[in-house]
């Protein structure tokens, strides 16, 4: 987090032996340099400077706990889409051993509890159309799949090959966001310019794209600079504060669900490097199925 700017001290040593009265000492043009001085004094000392540092610090705060939130979050959506690509395949599989072997059971033995616990495990490996399945792997039940988005938008499709974006691509997007957040905005316009370049960095960095990453920073230097924001009231700035106060514990909340749910729950299991933990899974599944198939070999050959 960017701390906030140090006050410059506005004390000056004392020279030894008498002083001279202020006139007699000052040279032609330094009276203009003290005036100039003594504005800045002033200018440090008035009462909306500290309000000020303290909304540029809280802004800043803001800003990293912003970045920490989305970065986590694309982390989960990636880790959710590929645990379902290459995982998919070995629960259906499990799914299906499961069913078959608890129907050789109930062939075997004809209990009446051993027919229903057949019927339930074949249930489960063909469930009623969802979503997805009704739209043939475009749209879940929160939108889109992000692939959909690129084909109906001519856009390259690029699922993501990693939980983790490379560090650099982390490092590209980190100073993007830094540069170009829309809380840094003071007008409705510049938001919204604003929240359409994030919405694009946000996409290149859940895929990974360090390309179009360094492309975005180069359309963010060319681009308008933000006019500096030199806030005139005290009620502003404490409404300011207020806001990005709100604001936090908004992201706070939506850190805790991430946190909280099944994926981000795997996620803290291996913190340093889940792609790693998404391959120690599919070695478990794959003695599953392996265990799973010798039993059901077992059974059919009674």
């Amino acid at each position: 987090m960017t701390t906030p700017e140090a006050e410059q001290s506005s004390s000056v040593p004392e020279a030894d032996g008498p002083r001279e009265p202020l006139d007699a000492q000052a040279p032609s043009g330094a009276a203009d340099r003290t005036g100039g001085a003594a504005e800045g004094v002033a200018e440090a000392d008035r009462p909306e400077a500290r309000l000020e540092r303290a909304v540029r610090a809280a802004e800043q705060a803001l800003i990293e706990y912003e970045i920490a939130v989305e970065t986590f979050r694309i982390e989960v959506e990636n880790f959710s889409r590929l645990h379902h690509q290459k995982l998919g395949p070995m629960y259906a599989r499990l799914d299906e051993l499961d069913a078959s072997i608890a129907e050789a059971k109930a062939a075997r033995t004809g209990a009446p509890e051993d027919v229903l616990a057949a019927q339930e495990a074949r249930a489960r490996v063909m469930p009623m159309p969802g979503v997805e399945e009704l739209f043939h792997g475009w749209m879940d039940s929160e939108g889109l799949f992000p692939e959909a988005v690129a084909m109906l938008t001519d856009q390259p499709v690029r699922p993501p090959q990693r939980v983790r974006p490379s560090d650099e691509a982390r490092k590209l997007y980190r100073e993007l966001v830094r540069k170009a957040h829309p809380d840094l905005a003071q007008d409705e316009d510049e938001r919204a310019r604003r929240d359409e370049f994030i919405s694009r960095v946000n996409a290149a960095y859940g895929r990974g794209d360090e390309g179009l990453l360094r492309e975005l920073a180069e359309e963010w230097a060319a681009g308008p600079a933000p006019a500096e924001w030199q806030p005139s009231h005290s009620e502003e700035l404490y409404a300011r504060l207020e806001w990005l106060s709100q604001r936090k514990e908004l992201l706070t909340l939506v850190a805790s669900e991430l946190e909280e749910g099944a994926i981000g729950a795997m996620l803290k299991l291996a913190p340093d490097d889940p792609d790693r933990l998404l391959e120690e899974i599919a070695e478990q599944l794959l003695a599953q199925v392996a265990q799973r198939e010798r039993e059901l070999a077992e059974l059919l050959e009674q």
